[in-house]
């Protein structure tokens, strides 16, 4: 099993962590969240350290996974993508991911969502539970496409975009870059 360090220690990085574990291809080593928080734990994972602490545990076996949610602005995410860090890309076991589709390094596809062929998925993005990616559908980097979110057949969602719980989006819709899309929104 490889290294793993989560980034951010709230609620999504619990949801983060079943996932993890239902892989069995990662073993957490820590999480790194804010100072207040270093020496408790979630979910019996210990945090840490805090952003500054990262680069004394970068070695070339040690993979890092953003654990920070992204609802209205996905500028915390990007900021610690850009660290360039042998970012993980993680993928339930209980999620469909076609062999004909593409997933972006440090994008986590959680329990029970479905990707199918000819979709591609950006970097660091966050294809929460239930979520479907219908075929040939685009969600470039930066993107949370939240729970039981439905994109359908050619469907293009453009950078550092949230679609919200149940939203629908009719196929080949386009969502323009920075948008948010309301929970339960059918375009």
């Amino acid at each position: 099993m490889k290294n793993l360090y989560l980034i951010g220690g709230g609620g999504h990085c619990k949801s983060c962590i079943d996932v993890i574990e239902s892989s069995r291809e990662f073993i957490i080593r820590g999480v790194f969240d804010v100072k207040e928080k270093v020496g408790t734990d979630t979910c019996g994972y210990k945090i840490i350290g805090t952003d500054t602490d990262i680069k004394n545990h970068v070695e070339s076996d040690n993979y890092f996974l953003i654990t920070v949610g992204q609802i209205k602005d996905p500028a915390a995410r990007t900021k610690i993508f850009e660290m360039n860090l042998n970012f993980a890309t993680v993928i339930s076991t209980r999620a469909h991911v076609s062999k004909h589709a593409k997933i972006g390094i440090g994008t986590i596809v959680m329990h029970d969502a479905l990707v199918n062929a000819g979709a591609r998925i950006g970097k660091n993005c966050i294809l929460n539970t239930k979520s479907l990616v219908e075929h040939d559908a685009i969600v470039e980097d930066f993107c949370h496409i939240s729970t039981g979110a439905i994109l359908n057949g050619g469907c293009l969602v453009k950078k550092s975009s949230f679609i919200g719980s149940n939203a629908v989006l009719r196929e080949k819709s386009v969502i323009e870059e920075n948008s948010v899309i309301a929970f339960g929104t059918k375009i």
